[in-house]
Order: C-alpha cells, then sequence, then structure tokens
C-alpha cells in the first residue's frame, strides 16, 4: 500500500466516520455546559498552546536534539491534536464535547502560533532565521472537515433518529479500536518498507563504486 494513500485517502476518510460515530452520543447541551464551566476550557488551552512547547523546547535541549529534529519536536508540540486526540478521549470514555470544543478554538489560533514560535525554534537551534510557512486557510478546512463537519452530521442524526444512532455508535466504536490497532500496524509496515528499500539502495550504491 502506497503511503500517499495511507495518509491522503484512508487515514481522513476513517478519522471521519470515527468522528462521527464519537457525535453520535453528542447533544447542544453538552457545549453549552462546557460554555457556562470555561475553567477546563482554559486549562486545556494553556496545556495545548504554552505548557506543551515549553516542554518540547525542555526535552530538545536537554537530549541536545539535532536542530532540524528539535525543530521538528516544536511543530509537533504546536500542532492542534485534530481527530485522534478527539478519538482517544472518546475510546477513553473522557469529556468528548470538550475535546471537541479544543479541537476547534485550537486549531484557529495555531496557523498564527505555529510561524512565530517555529522561526524562533529554527533561528534557536539552527541559526538560522529560514522562511517558514503554513498553508493557514488550507489547514483550518482540513480540520474543520475531519472535525467540525462529522460531529454536526453525527448531532443531527442522533437528534432525529435517535436508535439508529446508539445501534450505529456501538458498531463505529468497535471500528475505532480495530482502526487504532490497524493505522499503527500499516505505518509500521509502509516504514519499514521504506526503511528497507533505503537499505537496500545504499548497498547497492556502494556495491557499484567498488
Amino acid at each position: 500500500m502506497q503511503a500517499d494513500l495511507l495518509t491522503k485517502v484512508i487515514l481522513p476518510l476513517s478519522l471521519f466516520l470515527i468522528m462521527f460515530g464519537m457525535s453520535l452520543s453528542l447533544k447542544p447541551a453538552d457545549f453549552k455546559n462546557v460554555l457556562a464551566f470555561p475553567k477546563a476550557l482554559g486549562v486545556g488551552l494553556i496545556g495545548q498552546l504554552l505548557l506543551l512547547p515549553i516542554f518540547a523546547f525542555l526535552l530538545a535541549t536537554a537530549f541536545n536534539l539535532s536542530p532540524e529534529i528539535a525543530v521538528g519536536l516544536m511543530i509537533i508540540a504546536l500542532a492542534p491534536g485534530g481527530a485522534t486526540s478527539n478519538m482517544f478521549t472518546y475510546l477513553a470514555k473522557g469529556d468528548v464535547s470538550l475535546s471537541v470544543s479544543l479541537t476547534a478554538v485550537v486549531s484557529l489560533i495555531t496557523p498564527f502560533t505555529i510561524p512565530i514560535v517555529t522561526a524562533f525554534s529554527m533561528n534557536y537551534f539552527m541559526g538560522s532565521s529560514s522562511e517558514f510557512q503554513i498553508p493557514i486557510v488550507k489547514t483550518i478546512i482540513q480540520l474543520m472537515v475531519i472535525t467540525l463537519v462529522p460531529v454536526s452530521i453525527g448531532m443531527w442524526v442522533l437528534s432525529r433518529w435517535p436508535n439508529a444512532a446508539q445501534k450505529i455508535e456501538k458498531v463505529l466504536k468497535v471500528f475505532s479500536i480495530v482502526f487504532l490497532f490497524l493505522i499503527i500496524a500499516l505505518i509500521v509496515l509502509v516504514n519499514s518498507y521504506r526503511t528497507l528499500f533505503l537499505r537496500n539502495f545504499r548497498t547497492q550504491l556502494v556495491f557499484d563504486h567498488h
């Protein structure tokens, strides 16, 4: 299986279905409760936007990571949680409405914070102010499509057909667990194949050189 097919087609579609499935248990009142108690939302935003990048910076400094890996770690720490964080929250029986709310808010903030912090990271770790760009509109649209659209559809289905929604949710919850293990296995296989190919390619180059 090609890596592009896995990451650009299978993964987004699967995450869309998972988000749809977990939203079949959500009601508008759940989001009203989040707004009624903003402390949890505030703590989540501080952890995502402030504490996580600081922790990543301390790790990169403490372990003396290479400049490229250090900058990559900072970018990962700054990236919004997305659909996968909502999936883990759902499987762990956490507050899904809070997780979805955090995803929505953070996805609107990080396209503006990522370039700033990444530029600082590149200047600090690489000694360079190389230009860094992120497709802001494209990033927001992708997060909205994979997160907010299926959640809205699922909540609408629950309001219209609650019995059917309950049955579909049970099926998609099993799918979420199976998908989680399957996607990890596929990623390992794809990267193992790529590593093996590069190793053989380098060996062949050495052999041809001699």
